[in-house]
């Protein structure tokens, strides 16, 4: 559809990030029939690394010094408008939908340990009844219909293409996405030795093979993880340069590096269950969070038991 930001109707804001420099709000955007509630994700553009050299061509439009001491001074300052330097990226969600609003808000977590029984019993119906339309835009991809012009490595496995969070530009904001070609991996607890043991270590050297021939980025220059509780089920791998620092995604108890992963497995027998499918993960989860409730009373009642 198309978007006309300068009719986007404010509402509400649902986060604001200080640290990210990002700002979610909510409101609505016209269509035929009736206004769409729509999410609009605000989110301050790195400076590009080449900037300190064109200080003295005129890149400033104009500073202002704010305070100093001894040696030290700080300054505000403006950059001149220049279409190779937006000051802000925007994301748009329109439709939005109560589970977009619930994600976008700001939130408290709260710790839980997932054991192989909790899995089972809560987890996995959760992951069955997972709305098929939040994962449209991935079918679209896999489709060829959608970003087939951003692939940059397709194997029988995974696909490697930019993530929507990265501004295509700044190296060391890196992000890429590998999703996987097949539906028999939702999260990190499908994965076994066989089949799945090969075609991990074939994507971490696809991805160290993508980011070198196309960046320069030699192999350690980027983290490879998947996330536990993710966003969508449907298998993926984030691979995000190492000097991108402050993801919330890259949180302890969410993000699993991919080494970890393959070295787990290759301590696994060949046959029987999956040390993924055997161990209890702990992770947070956030009270807009659709398995939040269900976990938080498992929780109390396990230590009520205690």
């Amino acid at each position: 559809m198309d978007i006309d930001l300068k009719e986007f109707l404010f509402e509400r804001v649902l986060d604001e990030n200080t640290l990210a420099h990002t700002l979610a709000v909510l409101g609505t955007l016209p269509s035929p029939s009736a206004p769409l509630p729509a999410i609009l994700r605000f989110e301050r553009t790195p400076l590009p690394s080449n900037v300190p050299s064109q200080l003295s061509s005129g890149i400033l439009a104009s500073t202002k010094q704010t305070g100093g001491n001894d040696i030290y001074s700080w300054f505000s300052a403006w950059l001149h408008k220049r279409d190779d330097i937006p000051d802000l990226k925007i994301y748009v969600i329109c439709p939005a939908t109560d589970v977009h609003i619930r994600k976008y808000t700001k939130q408290d977590f709260l710790m839980v340990r997932e054991t192989p029984a909790l899995y089972h019993s809560i987890i996995r119906p959760y992951i069955l009844a997972f709305d098929p339309a939040r994962t449209q835009w991935v079918r679209d991809i896999l489709a060829g219909t959608a970003e087939a012009s951003k692939i940059l490595n397709a194997s029988p496995d995974f696909l490697i293409f930019p993530d929507m969070k990265w501004d295509d530009t700044n190296i060391s904001t890196l992000y890429l996405l590998a999703i996987y070609t097949h539906s028999d991996v939702s999260c990190i607890r499908d994965l076994r030795k066989t089949p799945h043991l090969s075609m991990l270590k074939a994507l971490k050297r696809d991805a160290s093979r993508v980011v070198h021939d196309n960046w320069g980025i030699n192999p350690g220059g980027v983290r490879m993880y998947i996330h536990y509780q993710p966003s969508y089920y449907h298998f993926h791998v984030h691979i995000v340069h190492t000097g991108h620092i402050g993801l919330n995604g890259m949180t302890v108890g969410q993000a699993h590096l991919l080494d970890d992963v393959i070295s787990m497995l290759e301590l696994d027998p060949d046959d029987g269950p999956s040390i993924l499918e055997r161990m209890t993960f702990t992770y947070g989860l956030g009270t807009e969070h659709g398995l939040y409730k269900p976990m938080a009373a498992a929780l109390a009642e396990l230590h009520e038991d205690v």
